[in-house]
């Protein structure tokens, strides 16, 4: 990767500094009349650096962090990229104007060291800032705060790439045992367990061969010869698991690992961008959700529980009828009932068949007759109020259950709070101090995702309750509606300009229709009709609609299949 930014970046100048992620920087620079976009993420589970075509939703108030990047870099000139000590340290070489028009060179430094990674902006070996401060308290080796002597990782007691001759190899190897893929990756610096393995496959013919002292200086002499000409082997490859998805990135063709699951890239950022950009997302945003996700679940939880008493009150209440009959019978008999009795059968002149009625024998039978009709009130009173209960409670598991698949399609900050204001406007949800503080002009309206069906078809899938509504709402009445039968699901609008939608464009919305619901994975019914057929009837929830004039199609997707899909950014 050092070595393809450095070809493509150097002498670009930096036009603009974002940060979209509080642990990433994107650089947006010029070279040679073309735009490039460069992440540096310094991202405990993804930190990487590499050039992008993803689009990024900046906050609304740029980071102190990113504000000091702009002030020190803006207008400056990347020198080189470079690769330390074949250590996952990346340098950037940059050459600024300060304030007073004076050229400095900086450096910026990204250690791609998982929780220890860590991305800082050095002048004259003191550091400006970083993106994580590590104090004292943190870390006693080497601390990263304003001011401070920049100091690099300790070095590791390996042999960067580039300084892997046959001799140094040797040196290193000689009275070592075991397997080589363990010795290499022991050895040799930047080496995973996977291209350990990829090594000891080309030199011995193995994975994980044993080591033959015998054969020590030849392995050497190929394994030199290897490092040396890695840089023109191409192109990186793209792994893809069994079912589609991204699963790795090889700098060429891995022998280890099956060729027709590799997919040639033209450059290692597209690579690293395919196999990054949806799984960091999701990643991100399981953690931001990761509390709203907690509250849904013991909101839904409660109200199971709610729902289950209001049953039982229900069925408990299909009695009343019967304590009023056993009150009319004990008035119409109260001549036959002995005082003190209690329990008497009397004949029920409803259905001809006896009845027997247990009695107080506290009380008289015509009182016993009035406890009954007062039971019977009682009853149909609690079965009137279960009722409505039943209803609030069925149409706030509706709005729960619909959040939290919800929450597995957002994508960034304003989807999330469409979420919670559904949930605020259901009385689920109470606003945070924070967002009574927002102005609401302030806010940006999320947008649902798009994609393209194989004919070039636009396909809208919402993501939440309330692009649901302001897609299905705003489309027209030719256009084709689809949402999983039954269950909490996105909108999905097959946009046909007045065409009709042909068979693969009609499958492409089925799929996307299918896995964006609760049933995602699973075999899923989904309805189909015209957008005209769908009428949302007046203080419903957000995202509810009634329709009519329906198809329903079975269908059964897979995330491989999905990713196929063309999406529009």
């Amino acid at each position: 990767m050092a070595r393809e930014l450095n070809s493509a970046l150097t002498g670009a100048r930096i036009e603009r500094v974002n940060q979209p992620e509080k642990d990433m920087l994107l650089l947006l620079l010029r070279n040679n009349g073309k735009n490039y976009k460069l992440i540096l993420s310094a991202s405990p589970s993804f930190a990487r650096a590499h050039l992008t075509e993803a689009s990024f939703v900046n906050p609304l108030n740029a980071p102190m962090f990113c504000m000091l990047m702009r002030k020190h870099l803006t207008g400056g000139r990347l020198n080189a990229v470079r690769q330390l000590s074949g250590d996952r340290v990346l340098l950037l070489e940059i050459e600024a104007q300060d304030e007073l028009g004076v050229m400095h060179p900086y450096q910026l430094y990204l250690e791609a060291m998982g929780r220890h990674s860590n991305l800082t902006l050095v002048r004259d070996g003191r550091i400006i800032d970083a993106i994580r401060h590590v104090t004292e308290d943190m870390s006693r080796v080497r601390q990263a705060l304003p001011g401070l002597e920049f100091i690099l990782p300790p070095a590791q007691d390996k042999i960067a790439p580039e300084d892997a001759t046959a001799e140094n190899l040797f040196t290193k190897l000689n009275g070592g045992a075991g397997r080589v893929d363990k010795l290499l990756s022991n050895s040799i610096s930047g080496l995973s367990a996977i291209a350990a393995r990829e090594l000891c496959l080309r030199m011995t013919g193995g994975e994980t061969t044993e080591l033959d002292a015998a054969h020590l200086p030849e392995l050497c002499e190929k394994l030199a010869a290897y490092l040396q000409k890695l840089p023109e082997m191409a192109p990186p490859m793209l792994l893809r698991g069994e079912d589609g998805i991204p699963a790795d990135v090889f700098p060429h063709l891995y022998l280890s690992y099956p060729p027709e699951r590799q997919q040639a890239m033209p450059t290692l950022s597209a690579a690293l961008d395919a196999f990054y950009d949806g799984r960091d997302r999701r990643d991100r945003m399981q953690q931001r959700s990761a509390s709203l996700r907690k509250l849904l679940k013991a909101h839904i939880e409660r109200n199971e529980k709610k729902l289950a008493l209001q049953l039982e009150e229900l069925r408990n209440a299909e009695r009343s009828e019967e304590y009023r009959v056993m009150g009319e019978l004990l008035n119409a008999n109260l001549y036959q009932i002995p005082r003190g009795a209690d329990t008497v059968t009397l004949d029920n002149y409803y259905d001809g068949q006896p009845l027997r009625i247990p009695l107080d024998v506290r009380f008289s039978p015509a009182q016993n007759a009035q406890r009954y009709f007062k039971r019977y009130q009682k009853a149909r009173a609690a079965a009137r109020l279960a009722g409505e209960q039943k209803e609030k409670t069925l149409r706030e598991l509706s709005v729960l259950e619909e959040a939290l698949v919800d929450l597995d399609s957002c994508e960034t900050e304003e989807d999330l709070a469409d979420i919670r204001r559904v949930l605020r406007e259901e009385g689920l949800m109470k606003p945070t101090a924070a967002e009574r503080k927002k102005q609401p002009k302030s806010q940006r309206n999320s947008s649902p995702m798009r994609f393209a069906a194989p004919d070039g078809t636009p396909i809208s899938v919402g993501k939440n309750a309330l692009q649901n509504e302001r897609l299905t709402m705003g489309a027209h009445g030719d256009d084709v509606w689809l949402h999983a039968k039954d269950m909490p699901g996105s909108h999905v609008i097959i946009h046909t300009e007045g065409r009709e939608a042909s068979d693969e464009t009609l499958l492409c919305a089925l799929k996307l229709a299918s896995w964006y619901s609760k049933g995602k994975g699973a075999t899923v019914p989904v309805d189909v009709t015209l957008r005209r057929y769908v009428k949302k009837p007046s203080g419903t929830p957000a995202g509810f609609v009634t329709f009519t004039h329906q198809k329903n199609y079975i269908i059964t997707v897979t995330e491989g299949e999905i990713l196929q899909i063309q999406s529009i950014k």
